[in-house]
């Protein structure tokens, strides 16, 4: 019986519904006029949402969405209020074209509904509008920058004799679309200081001036932009740039701040990169992957934000910190390669873009085994690093088998003394399971520290057996307590430095044990108190090393600390003639230089480019909270970008991160392309095609001329995805080699010269600024590579204070990209140029004008000791006739010829106040601190 009155109602509800609609349409055309909410919206629903929705908008129609709704399709306008006969929507339903009747799939509207839709469209369409909220979360699917890079075709124009590319087509329509002419091109001493410092952060030598307006050809430009592009100063400009983005610096930031001693090898590959010209996608891959690429230092990317090494014994509070550390991955990730803000989703989906919550905890999942700290590059077999240490301790072994020969019958030859910073105890090769390391006393008296202890496996290939990575277990006397900085763990945990240390928790006394993973034949052990050197207390003084097959023993001595020299005093060596003392001297001279070639390849042998182990399962964290875990989730991609990117849940950490940076760079990702080209435009002309860099979503700017941006991206993939190409494409276009003048009538229709009709004139960076200033005064030291230099004076606090130093000598006139940056604080000159401080990503800097920066530029420190280097210069280079030195002078600085006005005022000052006087003037000119 129930079965039955169920079909009977399946057949009458149609029926129900056409009565009802033709109740309706009579009741309206007699009366009143036809309800949204109550008659059409039910309709749209049932009908079209299924093609025309949230999910779906074929022929790019949305008919959920009144903004959209109204704006049309690929056909045209849908719906045109008051006049039915002109809708689309109108025609479709009603079965006016017989190749597109709508609805395309299911039951056709009936009669009584079309006369409803035309009613309701005759009495004006009324539609209550969107909410923003509704209207964002509607429009999600529809984003611009999602869509797939088409290239254009190159627009028709009417002045192609300006266009010196297609870039300049693109530029061209717009301007011509908006009645504007573009300017002339920049005078040739203006055009080669722009672009040289665009392509390399410095200014231009005055014999390059001199060579580039004495060239006459054709290419004479291209060939100056072809030259600082393959300048390896090309690398540390356009590195800067980058390390803004991805929030790069020298120490962890938060209230400790200590510094990163290992962070420099991600900088130093950065700019390898860029001087390389590593394809974008391989560059991008390597960030995400580079372990698994033979790209070690690229991992630095992953850690190179800011991180907490305080811990908390609090759980809540530690799996916060441990949320914060990996948002912060994900986050930068999402906005560095993506232009998405995807960290607005950690707490719930996102609100404007196609992102849901369970796509953020997806990209958790993806880093969940990402840790931050140092790792060793010398383990792995095929690294060069390795072989260069490998052969550097072959030297220092062949000097000391050497040296042996001078030794007395029975003697044996003393160690270097006890050091704090790292020790070597070298014996016979021995077989061992168990190795234990008794302190007898320390230099101080107090807890006996030791910060990292290696056991070295015997024969032509040594490895660190001791490391807990590779299942080494730890026993001791005992550890200090109520110190998360110092455990019992950080013994062996591969990290140098007091931060991750042991500490005995008696004083003057403790023992150590390690049980490897299998017995091995060993014969070396290191250790030390402090490697990174800055702390000398608590060093073990008196101690013995034993090895054993099992923990109950025999154990049997193989180092003692009576082996080592006594503080101060030479090792025992005897030589009887002139001639022996001449060659233990020169032994002597090798082991010193040889020991120091092991000590600092062993200490660059660590990267700060995160550890890496496999994670747990990851949670979808309900509002964010650590503490409120809701469904497992699989690593993978962002839904909207397609095709999906899905891996199983115990898939291995390294191929979790290999299989997101595949994703990433495949071709067809429209973002990736797209979001790197508009970078470079930004930094080429001082905003982007999108003026947000880092945002491509709905929030975000649009774009200023989006035809050409595809054009871009479309020619960075055909390319190969080389940079330079599309650096060389941008340089050499007209468009960047306008005039920076200002036209009235251009600037009433476009004051911000977003149309380009003229190249927007731009102030330096702060390293540009100091880089430029150290060029001009002679003192530039062109060095690359390794760790930096340091514009703070030293300290070594706990809670790390950064003071900003008033001298400066050649150790600090590298260029600024190599300074040992910390996070946070910036020096006391440059910062007040808008340095970045690192506490955040930062795609573009703000532009400010102040007092301090002219005080800055006139009375500091810096600035007075490179004004007597340059009066030097001027003196050294054009005697000492003042009319020669203002010539010179703004030769160097401002890549012209002074006026006659400026050279008699000029003389004036050196005159009245003396060279360096007129050197500091130089300085502070606007025209040193703006490109035009």
């Amino acid at each position: 019986m129930l079965s039955l009155f169920s079909h009977f109602a399946r057949l009458i509800r149609p029926i129900a519904v056409w009565l009802g609609s033709c109740l309706c349409a009579i009741s309206t055309s007699a009366a009143e006029p036809v309800d949204f909410a109550r008659q059409i919206q039910p309709l749209l629903s049932t009908a079209c949402y299924s093609c025309h929705g949230a999910d779906r908008q074929k022929g790019e129609l949305r008919l959920d969405l009144k903004s959209r709704a109204f704006k049309g399709g690929e056909s045209g306008a849908v719906i045109v209020a008051g006049k039915p006969d002109q809708s689309l929507l109108i025609k479709l339903i009603a079965g006016q074209d017989p190749d597109r009747i709508m609805p395309a799939k299911g039951d056709r509207l009936t009669a009584a509904q079309v006369e409803l839709f035309r009613a309701w469209v005759a009495g004006g369409a009324a539609w209550p509008d969107d909410s923003p909220a509704i209207a964002a979360a509607a429009d999600k699917a529809n984003l611009w920058s999602l869509k797939p890079i088409a290239r254009p075709a190159l627009p028709n124009v009417q002045q192609t004799d300006w266009a010196r590319n297609d870039v300049d087509r693109f530029i061209l329509a717009k301007l011509e679309a908006a009645k504007l002419a573009p300017n002339p091109q920049a005078e040739r001493r203006a055009l080669i200081r722009r672009v040289t410092f665009d392509l390399i952060g410095l200014p231009p030598t005055p014999s390059e001036v001199d060579q580039f307006l004495a060239d006459s050809s054709p290419d004479a430009y291209e060939k100056v932009v072809d030259r600082l592009l393959a300048s390896p100063r090309f690398g540390e400009r356009w590195a800067r740039h980058w390390l803004d983005i991805v929030r790069f610096a020298d120490s962890h930031g938060f209230e400790m701040n200590q510094p990163r001693p290992a962070a420099w090898p991600y900088r130093d590959w950065v700019i390898q990169a860029f001087n390389q010209d590593l394809p974008y996608d391989q560059f991008v891959r390597q960030q995400i992957a580079g372990d698994a690429l033979g790209a070690d230092a690229a991992t630095g990317f992953l850690v190179a934000g800011p991180w907490d090494q305080v811990k908390s014994p609090d759980p809540g509070l530690t799996a916060q910190q441990r949320a914060d550390e990996l948002h912060d991955m994900v986050a930068v990730t999402g906005s560095t390669f993506l232009g998405l803000t995807v960290g607005c989703a950690r707490c719930h989906d996102h609100k404007f873009d196609p992102i849901a919550q369970l796509d953020y905890y997806r990209l958790t999942a993806v880093f969940a085994g990402v840790q931050h700290g140092e790792r060793s590059i010398v383990t792995k077999k095929d690294s060069p690093r390795r072989q260069e240490l490998l052969a550097a301790r072959g030297a220092l072994e062949e000097v000391e088998k050497k040296l042996k020969r001078f030794l007395p019958a029975g003697e044996s030859m003393a160690r270097s003394p006890i050091a704090a910073t790292m020790n070597e105890e070298r014996f016979a090769a021995v077989d061992a399971r168990f190795v234990r390391f008794t302190i007898t006393a320390s230099n101080n008296g107090s807890q006996p520290c030791i910060d990292e202890l290696e056991i070295w496996s015997a024969g032509d290939a040594p490895r660190n057996l001791a490391l807990a990575a590779g299942g080494a277990k730890l026993a001791a006397s005992g550890t200090l307590p109520g110190y998360a900085i110092h455990k019992l763990e950080h013994l062996n945990d591969g990290q140098y430095g007091n931060s991750h240390s042991w500490i005995s928790n008696e004083a003057g006394r403790g023992w150590v044990r390690i049980e490897l993973p299998a017995a091995a034949k060993i014969d070396r052990i290191t250790w030390g108190r402090d490697r990174e050197g800055k702390l000398v207390d608590r060093v073990p003084t008196e101690y013995a090393i034993e090895v054993a097959d099992k923990v109950a023993g025999p154990w049997r001595s193989v180092a003692r600390s009576t082996d080592h020299a006594a503080a101060g005093k030479p090792a025992p060596y005897v030589a009887k003639t002139d001639a022996e003392k001449s060659e233990l001297a020169k032994l002597l001279a090798e082991q010193k230089t040889a020991k120091e070639t092991v000590r600092r390849l062993a200490e660059e042998d660590k990267i700060y480019a995160g550890k890496f182990v496999q994670p747990g399962p990851t949670h979808r964290l309900f509002r964010g909270d650590p503490l409120a875990p809701k469904e497992a989730v699989t690593p993978g991609g962002l839904s909207a970008v397609h095709p999906a990117l899905d891996l199983p849940a115990d898939a291995p950490e390294q191929q979790r991160r290999i299989a997101l940076a595949n994703w990433m760079t495949r071709p067809e990702n429209s973002l990736l392309a797209r979001v790197i080209v508009n970078r470079l435009w930004h930094y080429h002309f001082g905003n982007g095609i999108v003026a947000t860099p880092s945002d491509f979503g709905h929030m975000g700017a649009r774009p200023t001329h989006p035809e050409l941006l595809d054009y871009l991206a479309s020619e960075l993939i055909k390319n190969g995805w080389h940079l330079k190409a599309i650096h060389r494409l941008i340089v050499t276009s007209a468009a960047y080699r306008q005039s920076s003048a200002i036209r009235a009538e251009a600037q009433a229709v476009d004051a911000g010269a977003a149309l380009l009709w003229r190249y927007p004139a731009r102030r330096l960076e702060a390293e540009a600024l100091r880089d430029s200033i150290l060029a001009i005064s002679g003192k530039l030291d062109l060095t690359m590579g390794g760790p930096g230099f340091d514009l703070f004076k030293a300290n070594t606090n706990y809670v790390r204070v950064y003071e900003p130093r008033e001298d400066f000598g050649p150790e600090q006139f590298r260029r600024m990209i190599y300074q040992h940056k910390p996070r946070m604080r910036a020096d006391g000159v440059f910062a007040a140029f808008d340095c970045p401080d690192a506490g955040q990503t930062q795609p573009r800097r703000p532009v400010s004008t102040t007092p301090l920066q002219a005080l800055n530029l006139l009375n500091s420190q810096f600035i007075l000791q490179q004004a007597e280097f340059f009066a030097q210069r001027l003196a050294r280079e054009a005697g000492d006739d003042p009319g020669a030195q203002v010539r010179l002078a703004f030769v160097i600085a401002f890549a012209r010829p002074p006026e006659n006005a400026e050279t008699a005022a000029s003389i004036e000052l050196i005159r009245a106040h003396g060279l360096p006087a007129f050197c500091r003037a130089l300085f502070n000119a606007n025209e040193g601190v703006y490109v035009h």
